[in-house]
């Protein structure tokens, strides 16, 4: 082998990784981690390029702040709970939504970056509960409509419009997924989660 062609070599195995070519998952995934260590409200950008072993500049090209990439963070958790919670194996499109509902919420309370979150950083989460909608919940409100309408379809859901009926059960969902640790004991959320299961039953049988 030449000389040019082992400087050549060494050149191509030094040269830095493109911002492009840097996967999205591994600086999501470091920011998880140190979320999770020390908080949102400790973590810098400089933090999370830092454990991702990126340039602080990749970063800044696909989020402006911190609170741009838990958001982002809290979009592909949400996400991953989403597809593996409908399943096409229920008995008819009420059940099949209920229980899809049911198991996000029930891992949503536990999931630990929402409870870090609220532990240490609640008011991130004012936003979304108060003013406007994030990604995720743009994301469930669209599934529990499809889900809505697979139902009324088969006939296990009553009739109305599948828009606001979803809007309901995103409300009731919310609260019993946010606010379930102060009305029940990690033993007790099985009983939150039946009685979630009952209520949505109840509202969307015909």
């Amino acid at each position: 082998m030449s000389q040019r062609s082992s400087d050549s070599d060494q050149e191509t195995s030094t040269r830095p990784t493109p911002a492009n070519a840097i996967g999205e998952e591994r600086i999501l995934d470091a920011a998880y981690e140190l979320l999770l260590a020390i908080g949102m409200r400790r973590m810098t950008m400089a933090d999370i390029a830092r454990h991702a072993e990126v340039s602080r500049a990749t970063l800044y090209r696909r989020w402006p702040n911190v609170q741009a990439v838990v958001a982002a963070l809290m979009t592909r958790e949400w996400t991953i709970a989403l597809v593996s919670a409908f399943q096409p194996d229920a008995v008819d499109g009420r059940a099949r939504l209920v229980e899809g509902v049911v198991e996000v919420v029930a891992k949503t309370r536990v999931h630990p970056l929402m409870r870090k979150i609220i532990e240490l950083d609640p008011e991130f989460l004012t936003p979304y509960l108060l003013e406007r909608r994030g990604s995720s919940t743009v994301a469930h409100l669209a599934l529990v409509e499809e889900g809505i309408r697979q139902g009324q379809a088969d006939g296990s859901i009553r009739d109305g419009d599948p828009v606001w009926l979803a809007r309901q059960i995103i409300l009731v969902s919310l609260a019993s997924a946010v606010s379930g640790p102060v009305m029940a004991s990690h033993e007790e959320y099985p009983k939150l989660d039946e009685e979630l299961r009952v209520m949505l039953t109840r509202y969307l049988t015909p």
